[in-house]
């Protein structure tokens, strides 16, 4: 057994993930919640108190940190008593805060690859830049870290497992689609930190195609398709976290990424990139200061914890997966729906933030537990999907499957 939690990033994912720790501190014991911002933190306190939250009388501190300083990362660590970290602040901090867990000995867990910040859309696959290369001291030091496990990447891993192993005999395509049909009431917001959102689509976007990387430009290529739920909508091909593991850890040709845009975010991004405003180099202004156009543009976005209060509408994420079984076609997609509405009445964010939040906390019940706590690095689809999906059926995110006319929870 594992106990003690430290979360790292206090946004709106992290808000997310402290009360849905609270939930089952009989589990996972002590609480601390770390970011740059120390009032971010007391602020989410303060909101899992407001909800009384807290499944048994417990410790949850705030805690200011720099997790980019490794040997501060470490200090706390051990201040707290910590033995898993839940690391969902920025993706620049992921390999300073794994390598304080790998000379610590605690748990770690993510939800995003890791970036860095003069740099957008390496050369696939991603994974091997910079995680994978800490897998061996990962292993010699029996570290568990669980790699990309918030929806997607993360759930989306686990459901490709899923239908590999248990609903096919052999796999020819698998395509993540990701729909927003929610509504925030702003002219322009980005759903989660803007800087990793507008680095996402600014490169090339990389996509695993007949056992290979092929590259397209972003808004090139689009599908419609009618989901559950949110019925008829059109989707972009773009690259993403999940594809650059699931193409090297399962035996599936054709891996694809689709996200959901409005005609109105692609009109603002492209006016945004053309006049250079979404670059992440510096630039000096007239005055002598230096700037980063992306930073700016952060800067003065709504931020995302903010959309909240007034968001409407549902998401849906899922897995279409086609391919054969037992000498038969075969098509099936594993899906989640989630509310925004329900989300920010629940513990006060919106469903892009919970679907990302509430998965992890799942896997760290699991690592506490023991089942996850695999004492090396793993991506999602490399650990067994159904105690994830059956543990998220319970916490908020339940998982369906439909497949022809049929349509049913999964357990």
């Amino acid at each position: 057994m594992k106990r003690n939690v430290l979360v790292i990033g206090a946004g709106g994912v992290g808000q997310v993930v402290v009360h849905k720790c609270a939930q089952h501190n009989d589990v996972l014991g002590d609480i601390h919640v770390a970011s740059r911002n120390v009032r971010k933190c007391r602020e989410i306190i303060d909101s899992v108190h407001h909800k009384h939250a807290m499944k048994v009388p417990g410790v949850l501190e705030p805690h200011a940190l720099d997790a980019m300083d490794v040997e501060a990362t470490k200090a706390l660590i051990r201040s707290t008593g910590a033995q898993i970290v839940i690391n969902v602040g920025h993706a620049f901090v992921n390999m300073s805060v794994l390598q304080a867990c790998i000379e610590t000995g605690a748990a770690y867990l993510d939800t995003a690859i890791h970036e860095e910040a003069d740099k957008i859309c390496e050369a696939p696959p991603w994974y091997a830049n910079h995680e994978w290369k800490r897998r061996d001291a990962c292993e010699q030091q029996g570290v568990t870290a669980v790699l990309g496990i918030g929806f997607d990447p993360g759930v989306v891993n686990a459901y490709a497992a899923l239908a590999c192993q248990d609903y096919f005999d052999e796999v020819d395509s698998i395509d993540i689609i990701d729909v927003n049909a929610g509504s925030h009431g702003r002219y322009f917001a980005t759903n989660f930190n803007p800087e990793i959102n507008f680095r996402e689509f600014t490169g090339r976007a990389w996509t695993w195609q007949d056992r290979q990387w092929v590259q397209n430009a972003m808004f090139e290529v689009q599908r419609t398709d009618d989901l559950p739920v949110v019925g008829q909508q059109t989707t972009y091909l773009t690259g993403h976290d999940e594809l650059h593991s699931l193409s090297q850890n399962l035996d599936v040709p054709n891996i694809r990424f689709w996200m959901g845009f409005g005609e109105h975010y692609i009109n603002v991004f492209t006016v945004l990139k053309n006049l250079g405003l979404l670059s992440e180099k510096p630039v000096r202004l007239d005055c002598g200061q230096a700037v980063v156009p992306l930073q700016a543009v952060k800067a003065i976005l709504p931020d995302p914890a903010s959309l909240a209060p007034d968001y409407q509408g549902k998401t849906c994420i899922g897995d279409l997966v086609k391919g054969r079984k037992d000498g038969q076609a075969r098509e099936v997609f594993i899906y989640n729906i989630s509310d925004h509405a329900d989300a920010y009445a629940e513990v006060g964010s919106q469903a892009i933030s919970y679907t990302a939040g509430v998965p992890v906390v799942a896997a760290a019940l699991l690592v506490a537990q023991g089942e996850w706590d695999v004492r090396r690095m793993a991506n999602v689809e490399e650990l067994p999907a159904m105690p994830l999906i059956r543990l998220m059926n319970g916490m908020g995110l339940p998982s369906r499957i439909r497949e022809g006319s049929e349509d049913r929870l999964l357990d």
